[in-house]
Parts: structure tokens; sequence; C-alpha cells
């Protein structure tokens, strides 16, 4: 195991120390923040920079993880792409891969920031960095990048999304799937933006839980994710599926109308229901016998933009589980993919255009003792900085109760935030 020596510093506005070292980042090739906006357990937010070892992988992906975790026995910080999918289950598609980025990515850091409680731990192989980069962060001067005018164009015309949606139901109708998660992208070529200065905008305008800005060299996830796929904590684990979303209102009395109809919408909360038997039926492949419980159905969560039905379902594992095993009994999410999993992959496949890469993926930690907690990469900008490609994918549910034009709504609510950020 990396030997770390570590010093805590008082953060006078946690905030302000974040945006800092959004900053600072521009510096580095490999950089991740995990940001809760206040709302974790654990940590208020974790940032990782600067590479000890890394694995990046997209054949027999997750054994060579399990590997890779057992080696470092330390801290990693990664992701996994939605086409991950495709070593865990028998699919492929022949869908346009825009990114090209490999099935997962990990990496062991030298540098290690833990928020919380209003202090910043930092760890370090080095005990150089625990007072240089305290105060490279805090006196670094940023220069704001000049941005394009972004111009995003939607891969699919509303009225190809409504015929998509039309085509979608007729499958459910058939009974090849009871729920689908159908997503489209809108992108834009040869724009350049300020990923920082993104963020930074992003984040403000949602305080998402599950936010994130992630920088692979080239290439950035700008990230207001509020929903959780996974979190283990010692032998028990925890997802938090989303579904059911709706804007909120101009005034107080809207904004609780709007939160009311969403409890009684009996589309949304079979939706949640569906997904919520997916997920318990998928842990239960990992689990300990009868140890699967859903905690929380339904509950309201209400977010700066948005309020969404968040049900949490929780279970018992063995101690000495490996990650790849935990990771094959239930990736990808059910709330992007549908019910049953294969089958709605497969039309997933049929209908969208776009390998989905790391969007309907997932970021997040691993820690020394196998502990982990990874997000649902939604609510994203995904940046090339050589490409110049920007994309933002968006997404809802289908079932055969669904109205392709509050569907298509959705989505633009749900594209909202991201948009304005490029502004």
């Amino acid at each position: 195991m990396l030997k770390r020596f570590s010093k805590s510093y008082k953060l006078t506005n946690k905030d302000v120390f974040i945006e800092k070292a959004i900053k600072f980042s521009s510096t580095k090739k490999n950089f991740v923040l995990l940001n809760s906006n206040d709302n974790a357990e654990e940590f208020d937010s974790l940032i990782a920079y600067d590479i000890e070892s890394h694995i990046e992988s997209s054949t027999n992906s997750l054994n060579k993880l399990d590997d890779f975790i057992k080696k470092i026995n330390d801290w990693s910080f990664g992701f996994l792409s939605y086409d991950l999918r495709n070593e865990i289950e028998y699919l492929s598609d022949n869908n346009e891969d825009i990114f090209k980025i490999p099935n997962l990515y990990f990496f062991q850091p030298k540098v290690i920031w833990l928020l919380k409680d209003g202090s910043a731990k930092i760890l370090s192989k080095n005990k150089e960095n625990l007072m240089n980069d305290w105060d490279h962060i805090n006196s670094f001067n940023y220069e704001a990048k000049d941005q394009s005018l972004i111009k995003l164009v939607s891969r699919n015309s509303k009225d190809e999304y409504i015929e998509k949606i039309k085509g979608i139901k007729d499958r459910i109708l058939k009974g090849d799937c009871y729920e689908m998660n159908f997503c489209f992208d809108m992108y834009s070529h040869k724009s350049v933006i300020d990923p920082y200065e993104t963020y930074i905008k992003l984040n403000n305008d949602t305080r998402s839980p599950m936010s994130t800005f992630f920088k692979v060299n080239h290439l950035y996830l700008i990230s207001s994710s509020p929903e959780r796929f996974l979190k283990r904590d010692k032998t028990k684990i925890t997802s938090q599926p989303i579904k059911g979303t709706a804007r909120r209102g101009v005034n107080i009395k809207e904004d609780k109308e709007i939160a009311n109809n969403l409890l009684s919408n009996p589309k949304e909360l079979s939706e949640n229901h569906m997904i919520v038997d997916l997920v318990r039926n998928d842990l239960s492949r990992i689990a300990n016998k009868g140890s699967v419980k859903v905690k929380d159905l339904n509950t309201l969560n209400t977010f700066k933009r948005v309020h969404q039905l968040i049900s949490t379902i929780q279970a018992k594992i063995e101690h000495d589980i490996n990650f790849s095993e935990i990771i094959e009994g239930i990736f990808p999410m059910g709330s992007m993919t549908g019910a049953p999993k294969i089958e709605s992959m497969n039309i997933i496949d049929e209908f969208e255009s776009t390998k989905r890469g790391l969007y309907s993926g997932s970021v997040g930690y691993i820690k020394p003792d196998n502990d982990f907690d990874f997000n649902v990469v939604i609510r994203s900008i995904i940046y090339d900085e050589i490409s110049k490609y920007i994309n933002i994918s968006v997404g809802s549910a289908i079932t055969f109760k669904s109205d392709p034009e509050s569907e298509f709504e959705e989505c633009l609510i749900k594209a909202d935030p991201m948009i304005k950020s490029l502004k």
C-alpha cells in the first residue's frame, strides 16, 4: 500500500476552495472532483489528481480492475462506461462511437483531498505536497478561456423523437419490454468552451448531490448528476434509482402543486416501481439471501432546478466479495436501461443512433478497504478539447402510458441547465 502523509486545514469557505481547485486542475492532465453539495454523509467532496498508476481496458476489464485494486491496495478513482455492458452480457451494437473511450478507466492518485465539516484533509505520497498544494490552490491565478458561441444540434428533431417513441410503445405492446429508457443527444462540432468555468456555472445552478468534474487528458465530464448508482459501506450496499421528474415552480404555491402532482402521478409512480423491482432482482444476484430491502419508495427529493422521485434499495453482501462480482450482477443501472434489462438494451440499440459511452455509465471512487460510491452519469456535458466536440445526452423512461410530447418536454427540462451553462 502506498504510504500517504496527511495534513488538515480549516476551510473558510468550502465552495470557494472547490472553485479554486477546479481552476487549479487546468494545470493537471488527470483530475476528479466528486461533489455532494453538502448532501453526503461521509464526505462533502473528494478531489484527486496526478497519477501514481492507472488502468484502462475494453477486454476482460473487470477482472483486470480486480487485480489493479488488489495490487495498489489504495484509493482509486475512475469511470465505468455504459458499453462495459458488452463485456457483461452478450450484447453489441453498430451505433456511432463519438468519443471512443475505454470500457473502464481508473487511476491511483498521488494527491487526494477529503472535504468534510469545514475541514480539508490532504493525503499525499510526498510531504512537500502537504503545504505546497494548499498554497498553490488558494493562490492560483486563472485566466478564463475564450469560448465559442455554442449552437447545439439535436440528433433527433421533435417529430423524429415522437415517431421513435411511438415505435418503442409498439414494442411494449408486443410484449418485448414494459419499460425502456430512451435517450438522444445534442451536440456541437468545432466548439471551444472553458470547461472549468462551465462546471462552476452548472454546479451553482443545480447543486446536485452526485456532481462530478472529471478530466482525463483532453476529455472532460461536467456533470450535475443527482443520482447514486451504488454505494458500499462494509457489508451494506445501497442503490438509489431515480424515476419521476418535474420542474420547480415559479413560486411557493406552484412549486408545491407540481410536487404533489408528481407524488400522485400514476405513470411516474409505476415507472419508479418497475425499476425498483428490477434493482431488487439485480441486487439479489450478489446479496445474502433474504437481505434485499426497499428502504424508501418514491421519496420526493427537491433540488435547485427539479423535483425527483428517488427510491432506496439496500442489501447485505459478503465481506470478501470482489468488485467485479458486484458490478457484473447489477451493471448497467436499471434506471438507464429498462425492464426486462437485456431486451431493453437491445431495443435501445435499435432506436438510438450513437453509443452512449460515458453517458449512462458511472463515476466514483474505491477506498483501500473496498468501500465505494458511484454516481449515474446523467445531466452532463461531455467535451473533447482536441476534437472540439460537445455532447449533451438526455432521456426518459418510456412505458405504454407515455405521452411523446410530455416525454420530449421532460428531456428539455433536464437539458436546460447544461445548455444555459454553455452560454
